[in-house]
């Protein structure tokens, strides 16, 4: 099929915080490729902070997932909003609709042929007009959605993964503040409290300038929706009577704590902060689109597809896949080594 000059191309990548972060190098690809062409992103109300302010975007649709209305939102007004949307994406004359989930995705590949483009791309069998083949190679999740950009004449690696933070731009980031995220979603990748408090005695003591901004998921961790890790960061900060001067602002405490109710604010203090410390999830890959050099704690999952793209980075995984099994003294070897400037070991 002949590749327009001008081509006017919707991404939809409706996943979770991390797949749409991968997702970001694709996009930025394109723009590359079609400066003069139209590009838009289909996302959910969930992930979609992670592309607000992109500039390689013309235009980012949000909709909102029945399991995420607000409060006071019904299911009629969130299903007509979604058409109205749908409506106007059908009467704008799409060249390429690209379901950007490595996956076989025959409903959305039907979604994506209701709205009328000259062409659906998407992968594996899954009745696309241009379906990308599965592949079982040890790529990346970067790697396997930028195969797209093959089909556009793309060479070359996929760039960094990128993400618009007004905070970095007006503020930038703070080398000596660390940031360190204490929740996890999946049980094999949750550090215990006491860990965290021994790993940040140990970096004040041989980083004594270092700052510590605590992030958490906030809320009761017996909440059967969005489990939160209050008391979790309340043991931390007791344990290190990280209140510090009541007059002092919360930027100059040397633990400051930060309960990240929303994406924009985690995007937000993360952006302020020079390294970032976590175990792998949507957190880590923010902080792999803000440019910070991390140290992430893999549990059950896989460091060749998951680990921080294009950063400075040191995974830490042990045989067992639990992070409970990794030593605060590992950590802070990591972390020593991540501030010297040390290569990482080749992976």
């Amino acid at each position: 099929m002949t590749i327009l000059p001008t081509p006017r191309i919707l991404v939809i990548r409706r996943d979770n915080i991390g797949d749409l972060v991968c997702t970001t190098p694709l996009i930025h690809a394109l723009r590359q490729r079609f400066p003069q062409g139209w590009l838009g992103a289909l996302v959910n109300s969930y992930n979609a902070p992670v592309l607000s302010g992109s500039p390689d975007l013309d235009e980012l649709f949000v909709y909102t997932k029945a399991k995420h209305r607000e409060t006071g939102e019904s299911l009629p007004g969130i299903f007509w909003r979604r058409l109205r949307m749908l409506r106007r994406l059908r009467r704008m004359g799409l060249d390429d609709v690209i379901i950007a989930t490595p996956l076989p995705q025959a409903r959305m590949v039907r979604l994506a042929r209701w709205l009328k483009p000259r062409r659906v791309i998407a992968f594996g069998p899954c009745g696309a007009d241009l379906e990308l083949p599965l592949t079982t190679e040890p790529l990346h999740e970067v790697e396997h959605v930028f195969r797209v950009a093959r089909e556009y004449g793309i060479e070359g690696a996929p760039p960094a993964c990128r993400i618009q933070s007004a905070a970095a731009q007006t503020h930038g980031a703070d080398a000596d503040r660390i940031a360190i995220h204490i929740s996890a979603r999946k049980p094999s990748q949750r550090w215990p409290a006491e860990r965290f408090v021994a790993l940040i005695r140990m970096l004040r003591q041989t980083h004594p300038g270092l700052r510590f901004r605590l992030l958490w998921a906030p809320g009761p961790a017996d909440d059967p929706r969005h489990p939160g890790d209050d008391e979790k960061a309340r043991s931390i900060l007791q344990a290190l009577d990280a209140q510090g001067a009541p007059d002092a602002p919360d930027t100059e405490r040397p633990i400051e704590p930060v309960a990240t109710r929303t994406l924009p604010e985690l995007i937000q203090a993360l952006a302020g902060c020079g390294a970032l410390i976590c175990a792998d999830g949507g957190a880590m890959h923010l902080g792999a689109g803000l440019g910070l050099p991390i140290v992430c704690l893999f549990g059950d999952s896989s460091t060749e597809r998951w680990r921080p793209w294009e950063v400075p980075c040191r995974v830490l995984q042990k045989p067992s896949r639990q992070v409970t099994d990794i030593a605060v003294e590992e950590v802070a070897a990591a972390f020593n080594a991540l501030r010297g400037g040390i290569p990482a070991p080749s992976p």
